[in-house]
């Protein structure tokens, strides 16, 4: 399938650990990845079913800025993956299958949205500035991407306080101390249902389930465009503040089938 030596000596390129561990409860995928925590620190785990039938190889290595791109070879196709170091903690992203990626570089570019490649391209930014969590371009803060909006106007009385931002899989929110959506369809969230509930749908659960009601439900938008500024919090990153509108863009990471084989949430 792979051969552990291998991999063990490419993470460790990056200053990482790598561990195999034979699926913990029914995994689908042949292989899976996680971040874990052991008395040493975190370290990345690659979950292999048993008889599993997939291969592993790595495609690219940047010791520098302690990144790797991993491929899958599953039944269905190749599937590839950016682990790496982000501010305090390492990560797994799911790389879209729709764009042809080998390098740790283009990886990255892959999961940047359209919007912010084209903010990059009118800023003229060189590679290196691209890459950076803050440029002229924007700002990022783990998965989420802050693009300048200067000519944004919002009515006072549409300004959300204290608002989170979440990509909908259980994973924690990102606090913005001042947001703004429009547009988007009404859900109802709450932890048992992190992905939201159309109004019709929400109903036909509280009818028919009364544990149901005292969940802890907030109703958002999804699919809305997001505009944040101010202080944006989250526990794994530096608190960043944006200093005007900026609209709020998700990484590309949700469009890749290989999504459903990364169980680490940030």
């Amino acid at each position: 399938m792979f051969d552990q030596a291998m991999l063990e000596s490419k993470f460790g390129r990056i200053g990482a650990r790598m561990k195999i561990a034979e699926a913990r409860r029914r995994q689908e995928a042949p292989i899976a990845f996680d971040i874990r925590n052991d008395r040493d620190g975190e370290y990345f785990e690659v979950i292999c079913r048993p008889n599993a039938a997939a291969d592993v190889e790595v495609l690219d290595v940047q010791p520098a800025n302690r990144h790797l791109l991993l491929m899958v070879r599953e039944e269905d196709g190749k599937h590839k993956y950016l682990c790496g170091h982000d501010e305090r903690h390492w990560f797994v992203a799911a790389v879209p299958e729709n764009t042809p990626v080998g390098t740790v570089r283009t990886a990255m570019e892959a999961l940047k949205p359209p919007a912010v490649r084209e903010a990059q391209a009118r800023k003229g930014l060189r590679q290196a500035e691209g890459n950076r969590r803050k440029n002229a371009a924007y700002r990022r803060q783990g998965e989420w991407f802050f693009i300048p909006a200067p000519h944004l106007r919002v009515a006072e009385k549409l300004i959300l306080l204290y608002e989170p931002i979440s990509r909908g899989n259980g994973g924690k929110p990102h606090w913005c101390e001042f947001c703004y959506r429009t547009g988007g369809e009404t859900v109802y969230v709450c932890r048992q249902r992190p992905s939201g509930l159309l109004e019709a749908d929400y109903r036909r659960l509280i009818d028919s389930d009364d544990k149901a009601k005292d969940w802890d439900w907030r109703v958002m938008r999804r699919n809305a465009e997001v505009y944040v500024r101010g202080r944006v919090r989250h526990s794994d990153h530096k608190t960043i503040t944006l200093h005007g509108w900026h609209q709020v863009l998700m990484n590309t990471e949700s469009q890749a089938k290989a999504m459903r084989n990364v169980v680490f949430l940030d």
